[in-house]
């Protein structure tokens, strides 16, 4: 069954070290994206998904400003983030997804662990479906290598970036 994803009830969100101490969280506001969702064989499930990097969000304009500079995101020359599957593996009700994932024009497979929350028709005639998937990345994999030493050792920003998604998917009716 062919799904596209709800933007506006699905969440993008990423959280990396700072300064070692903290953790900060962001999201990207833009996704737009498609799901083929085979429950009887999950194999021949597929997704594909695309976020506009200039809508991450912070909740600080500067740092925003400065993620999507040249220094990191390059939104200009690099406008999307996309995920486009290659293999989906069902083990006992736990999915791993594993695909093509290119940010800052580079692109590496990754994998997400993802749960599936089952679907429900919604009181306007549409089926939805839920997903919740986390997986983590190296940034400096991905070309974004912007940082500095602190004096104490440790990074100002830690390579690792976990990401978390929840988003919801909708189908129309026959």
């Amino acid at each position: 069954m062919a799904w596209t994803i709800d933007a506006s009830h699905s969440h993008i969100g990423f959280a990396v070290r700072h300064m070692v101490v903290s953790t900060v969280r962001g999201q990207f506001n833009a996704v737009r994206g498609t799901l083929n969702l085979d429950e009887a064989n999950p194999a021949a499930s597929s997704v594909e998904a695309e976020v506009d990097a200039a809508s991450i969000d912070t909740h600080d304009g500067n740092r925003d400003g400065h993620l999507r500079s040249a220094d990191f995101f390059d939104v200009e020359k690099f406008p999307t983030i996309t995920f486009k599957s290659t293999k989906v593996e069902n083990s006992d009700g736990d999915y791993k997804v594993t695909g093509d994932f290119t940010m800052h024009g580079v692109t590496k497979s990754v994998t997400f662990d993802v749960e599936y929350s089952g679907f429900v028709r919604d009181p306007y005639g549409l089926d939805r479906a839920g997903f919740s998937a986390q997986t983590k990345i190296n940034r400096k994999d991905f070309g974004l290598t912007w940082g500095a030493l602190l004096e104490t050792g440790g990074a100002v920003l830690s390579d690792e970036v976990k990401l978390n998604l929840e988003f919801e998917a909708t189908q129309q009716p026959a």
